[in-house]
């Protein structure tokens, strides 16, 4: 018993690890591919998210005014610059 237990731990170990390079080859292999067409068509094409926040109910972007937080410890000096003074 003493000595089976290296010989499955080793095969499964080599199992794993061929299922992890072949999962990884594919991954590359779709990669590349994702890359050639994204320079020749998606780079034509803009695509924005937009947040479901900023829709209203009929699906339409909102043109009400955003609600903005500043943080005490934000340490933007844009804004001394311009001698705005916060709340």
């Amino acid at each position: 018993m003493a000595i089976l237990f290296p010989i499955i731990y080793s095969a499964a170990l080599t199992y794993l690890v061929w299922k992890a390079f072949k999962v990884m080859a594919n991954g590359w292999s779709i990669s590349g591919a994702e890359r050639k067409s994204f320079t020749t068509s998606n780079l034509k094409q803009k695509r924005y998210t937009i947040h479901p926040e900023l829709l209203d109910k009929s699906g339409n972007i909102t043109e009400e005014e955003l609600l903005t937080v500043r943080f005490s410890n934000d340490n933007d000096s844009s804004l001394e610059e311009k001698g705005s003074t916060t709340d």
